[in-house]
C-alpha cells in the first residue's frame, strides 16, 4: 500500500502542473485564438461565428469553415500595430536594463549582509507588495507632476530653475516599471548570489585577480541564471503593461497594452483585439523558449 500511495503521489505531482497549464493557459489561449479567427458583429458576443453545440457536429464544422485570418492580415497592413509592438518591446527592454542596473547592487549587498539581517532586508524588498499596485502608480503622479514633490524639492535646493516635465513621457514609464518590478529582479539574483560559494572569489583574489576582475569572471557568471530569470520576470509583463503607460505615460504613449485595451473596450472589436493578444503571446514565448534551451544546454555541459 505504501508503494502504491507513493506512486500515486508522484504521478499527482507531475499531473497537477500540467493540469494547471491546461486549464489556465492552453484552454484560454485557444479560446482567444478562436475569436481572432472570427469576424466582428453587432451582437453579443460581438463576433461570429459563435459555437452552438445544439447544431451538433455538422454545425460546428460549418462554424469552422467561417474562420479566416483576415484579422492577422489587417494587423500587417496597419502600421499602428507594428509601431505599438516595437515601442512596447523597446520600452520593456530599456526598463529591464535599468531595473537590472539597480537590482544587482541591491541583491549583491543583501547577499553580502550578515545572515541575521537578511530576512529584514528581504521583507523591505517585498514590502511595496503590501500596498495596492494601482495606489503605488498613482503615488508617482503626485511625485512626478510639474508641481509635484520631486520638482518642489529640486527647486527648493536650487538644482533647477523651472519644473521638469517628466509626467506623460517615456521617462515616467521607465520610472514606474522599474519601481513596480524591481523586487522581481532582486529576488532571483539574490537567490543565486546567496547560494554561491564565496570561497571561489577569495581564490580568484589570491591568484592575482583584482576585485572587479574576480567579480566579472567568477561572481557574475555564477549569478547569470538569476539575472536571466529576473530579466524575464520584468520584461515579459512590461511588454504588455497597460496601467503604468496609461497613468504615467499619457494619451500619446504607444504601447500594445493600451492598443489592446482600446480595441477590446472602446472599439468593441474582439476579433482584432484577440489577434493582437495572440501575436503578443507568441512574441513573449520566444524569450522563454530561448531561456529554457540555454538552461538545458548549460545543464548538459555542466554534467
Amino acid at each position: 500500500m505504501s508503494r502504491l500511495a507513493s506512486a500515486v503521489f508522484s504521478r499527482l505531482v507531475i499531473i497537477i502542473p500540467y493540469a494547471w497549464l491546461l486549464f489556465f493557459f492552453l484552454i484560454p489561449f485557444f479560446i482567444v485564438f478562436r475569436i481572432s479567427l472570427s469576424q466582428t458583429a453587432v451582437a453579443m458576443p460581438p463576433y461570429t461565428p459563435v459555437f452552438d453545440l445544439v447544431g451538433g457536429l455538422s454545425g460546428i464544422i460549418e462554424n469552422v469553415k467561417e474562420f479566416s485570418f483576415d484579422n492577422y492580415v489587417w494587423l500587417t497592413e496597419d502600421v499602428l500595430y507594428f509601431n505599438a509592438y516595437v515601442s512596447s518591446v523597446m520600452i520593456a527592454a530599456i526598463s529591464t536594463v535599468l531595473t537590472l542596473l539597480i537590482a544587482y547592487p541591491v541583491a549583491y549587498g543583501m547577499a553580502k549582509a550578515p545572515k541575521t539581517i537578511r530576512p529584514t532586508l528581504l521583507m523591505l524588498v517585498i514590502l511595496p507588495f503590501w500596498t495596492s499596485f494601482l495606489i503605488r502608480v498613482y503615488a508617482w503622479i503626485a511625485i512626478l507632476k510639474p508641481e509635484g514633490l520631486l520638482n518642489q524639492f529640486l527647486l527648493s535646493i536650487g538644482v533647477i530653475d523651472q519644473p521638469l516635465i517628466i509626467l506623460n513621457t517615456n521617462w515616467a514609464i521607465y520610472i514606474g516599471i522599474v519601481y513596480s518590478y524591481l523586487p522581481f529582479m532582486v529576488l532571483p539574483i539574490y537567490s543565486s548570489l546567496e547560494k554561491m560559494d564565496h570561497t571561489l572569489t577569495e581564490a580568484a583574489l589570491d591568484l592575482g585577480c583584482t576585485p572587479f576582475t574576480a567579480f566579472w569572471r567568477v561572481t557574475f557568471p555564477l549569478s547569470l541564471a538569476g539575472v536571466v530569470a529576473g530579466c524575464l520576470l520584468v520584461f515579459i509583463p512590461a511588454v504588455g503593461e497597460f496601467v503604468i503607460p496609461d497613468l504615467l505615460g499619457g494619451s500619446e504613449t504607444l504601447m500594445i497594452g493600451k492598443t489592446l485595451w482600446n480595441e477590446f473596450n472602446a472599439n468593441r472589436d474582439w476579433p482584432v483585439s484577440s489577434a493582437v493578444a495572440t501575436i503578443l503571446l507568441l512574441i513573449l514565448v520566444l524569450p522563454i523558449v530561448y531561456f529554457q534551451n540555454a538552461q538545458a544546454k548549460a545543464d548538459s555541459e555542466g554534467r
